[in-house]
């Protein structure tokens, strides 16, 4: 049975490369780093001191800056993404005559929010059922949404699992207008001494706009970041009859899981490989026809010689001439936002036709045999894009997205 197409008409996000779209936009595809010395909190104890912190925080017209300013750090990422996206698709002064509904991202919200509470003398870390799921509730009652809202928790998979997600529920009927995607403000001293500890990051202190460094042989671990980027899903007729602005059509979704360590990738991508199949064939797609990948690549050893055999495996002689980068060489690893903040990246390529690049990337590893684009964007006829994000614990996750 063929369900009716999902389009994505409206976009927001706030990230290190900024607050806005066309900000965003513009720095993702001149290969500018969202990469500093971390200044938030002491860090001359931790191995790692960088990360991509969000130094941009806009405040829309319809909220007052002061009262938003006074949320959780998390809940302010969230909210100003929310309503950039329901402004851009035309639904923010409409949302009461919709059913609208909220598909959340949010994997460890209520740790950042512990840990910072107790950082200043508060007492939430002792009230540990205070904070089970509460930022999309808060979202959605700040909203005044009255459609479905859940909670996503898939690690690093989570955006493209809530994207998923709100597709479904379109096409089943369930509601009219859908947000989706996910948002992480996770760099604090617990999270940045535990993956310090795992040995998993950057320790480029001394050159923190370096550091994150996907496929170069030369690369030592990802760099922590945050933000988030949200999406107004709807159903294409009703787009269509809106004639509202549609960036892409969310075309196919695959998942599948490892099962086989916490922190460490499976030394066996069959799992990976059946996840990028599966949406593509969920996509109407052959491999051939795709343009450009986002790949996960975050800047381990290990991670992203695994994924480049895993694009061998699902594109075969078509990867010779396919586009792949990653663009956590700017933004960072967003960990729980990590999948939205890269299928705004995809979105991106579409709307501008370009291609945004691997920065950092020197000397390429040959472990990685792949058309890279480093460090400058390109120009390319982008129709269809794949989007991998490979979540901690063996989440796997791939999402296609087509020009509509």
């Amino acid at each position: 049975m063929k369900l009716e197409p999902i389009y994505i008409t409206g976009v927001g996000a706030v990230t290190p490369l900024g607050g806005s779209y066309q900000t965003i936009t513009e720095r993702l595809l001149a290969g500018v780093s969202g990469v500093r010395s971390i200044t938030e909190f002491p860090v001359a104890d931790h191995l790692a001191q960088i990360g991509a912190t969000v130094t941009e925080f806009p405040c829309p017209d319809v909220w007052d800056a002061d009262q938003l300013a006074e949320l959780p750090r998390v809940d302010q990422v969230t909210l100003v993404s929310c309503t950039q996206a329901l402004q851009d698709a035309g639904w923010w002064g409409r949302r009461s005559d919709a059913r609208v509904g909220i598909v959340l991202g949010s994997a460890a919200a209520w740790e950042s929010l512990w840990e910072n509470d107790a950082l200043t003398g508060g007492q939430q870390i002792y009230q540990t059922q205070s904070h089970v799921e509460p930022l999309v509730h808060r979202t959605r009652q700040h909203l005044a949404l009255t459609g479905p809202a859940v909670s996503m928790s898939a690690a690093c998979a989570s955006g493209n699992y809530a994207i998923a997600l709100a597709r479904r529920w379109l096409q089943m009927g369930w509601v009219d207008v859908c947000l989706a995607g996910a948002c992480d403000m996770a760099i604090t001293p617990m999270t940045l001494a535990g993956f310090g500890n795992l040995r998993a990051l950057s320790r480029r202190n001394d050159d923190p706009q370096a550091a994150s460094r996907p496929f170069d042989a030369d690369r030592d671990g990802f760099v922590m970041g945050e933000g988030g980027a949200m999406f107004v899903l709807e159903r294409a007729a009703q787009a269509r009859q809106r004639g509202t602005r549609v960036y892409a059509e969310v075309a196919g979704c695959g998942a599948s899981s490892d099962a086989y360590h916490m922190v460490i990738p499976s030394p066996h991508p069959e799992p990976a490989i059946a996840a990028m199949r599966q949406a593509l064939t969920d996509a109407r797609c052959d491999p051939s026809d795709v343009d450009y990948v986002n790949a996960h690549a975050t800047s381990t050893p290990v991670g992203d010689s695994a994924e480049a055999k895993v694009l061998q495996s699902v594109f075969g002689s078509h990867i010779e001439n396919l586009p792949v980068s990653s663009t956590k060489s700017m933004t960072g690893h967003l960990l729980t936002a990590a999948a939205a903040v890269e299928a705004l990246a995809c979105v991106i390529a579409l709307d501008r036709q370009t291609v945004p690049p691997t920065i950092n990337l020197r000397n390429p590893d040959p472990e990685c045999p792949l058309r890279h684009v480093p460090n400058h964007a390109e120009h390319h006829r982008v129709r269809v894009t794949a989007s991998n994000s490979f979540g901690f614990g063996g989440s796997n996750t791939c999402l296609i997205l087509k020009a509509a």
